[in-house]
């Protein structure tokens, strides 16, 4: 079967380790269903598994690719849950928790074998399209606002870093749950877009806020570390999922941290509970998933390319006939 794959690790240029072409297709495994992939969605992770952040080289090659959405054996249309082992259904009750390509096969292929327990249906109101951008990136924002940092409508929160796929997420989500929400980036079209998916002030990274938030959404890092500490009220959470500019900011201000008792917070990723009710959510309230691009399978490099250049807003979708 055709699919797109990590063929070598490249630290640095991560690129040249992609490549498409024929893979063995999934065997059938007790435990485990093969679904037909509709579409699929890109991560960063993608990009971090072909620097080999999570991806060992004896794992090579690994078929990437963490969400989908498509047709089980028995034609039913479903998603994919992307984190495998934290239950232990399908695999060993002692594997750790890991992102699907991690350890196994990904999903930027034509079929993909994921065990049983991890297929949800797909509500009908949602195309596949659509679906294939909530397992990870609004599956992250989600769990990061509703669990982590455990706002409540007529709260305030900041996004930084807004155009990437949780970042988008967390401004879409915050608005139809009634948050106040504040966004921040580098790129004046970004922070127009912010504006018109909901933010109610969207400002150059760095800059002082109209006020302090209750919550900040947190996955730049180094970058915007210190403006994210900065601009809580006391008592505030800085939920942090990700640090695409590194993780060792220059000023990590523990005194502002102690002094105004604000919480940091770790999340990763979300359960498949959570990613039930995203669905339910979603298909209630008519939100959607921000698409930036949507590619065939096989013109994936260009969406990769527009991935690491940081020139996306929201979620690049790749899709099989």
């Amino acid at each position: 079967m055709f699919a797109v794959y990590a063929a070598r690790i490249d630290r640095d240029q991560p690129l040249a380790g992609l490549e498409s072409g024929e893979r063995p297709a999934p065997e059938p495994r007790p435990g485990w269903s093969t679904v037909t992939v509709k579409a699929a969605s890109l991560n960063h992770h993608d990009l971090w598994s072909l620097r080999g952040v999570g991806l060992a080289e004896d794992k090579l090659p690994m078929i990437l690719g963490c969400d989908a959405a498509g047709v089980d054996e028995d034609g039913n249309e479903v998603v994919l849950h992307s984190v495998i082992g934290q239950s232990g259904h399908g695999v060993g009750p002692r594997e750790p928790r890991s992102i699907l390509t991690e350890r196994y096969q990904g999903t930027f292929a034509e079929r993909v074998a994921v065990p049983t327990w991890n297929v949800l249906p797909k509500p009908k109101e949602l195309s596949f399209e659509e679906a294939a951008c909530l397992p990870t990136a609004w599956l992250t924002a989600y769990r990061m606002l509703f669990t982590n940092a455990g706002v409540r409508p007529g709260d305030s929160v900041l996004v930084q870093g807004a155009g990437g796929g949780v970042a988008t997420a967390a401004i879409v989500l915050g608005k139809a749950a009634g948050l106040r929400v504040f966004a921040t980036s580098r790129d004046e079209a970004k922070r127009k877009r912010a504006l018109e998916l909901g933010a109610v002030e969207a400002v150059e990274t760095g800059a002082r806020l109209p006020q302090r938030v209750d919550a900040v959404i947190e996955t730049v890092g180094a970058a915007t570390w210190s403006h994210s500490v900065k601009s809580l009220r006391p008592g505030g959470t800085l939920v942090i999922s990700g640090a695409t500019s590194g993780d060792r900011p220059s000023h990590a201000e523990l005194t502002r941290i102690f002094f105004l008792e604000l919480k940091v917070v770790g999340s990763t990723m979300g359960t498949k509970d959570e990613l039930e009710d995203l669905l339910s959510f979603c298909a209630a309230t008519g939100v959607r998933p921000v698409i930036d691009e949507v590619l065939p399978m096989d013109r994936a490099r260009e969406g990769f390319e527009r991935m690491d250049s940081g020139g996306q807003f929201g979620k690049i979708v790749l899709t099989n006939p």
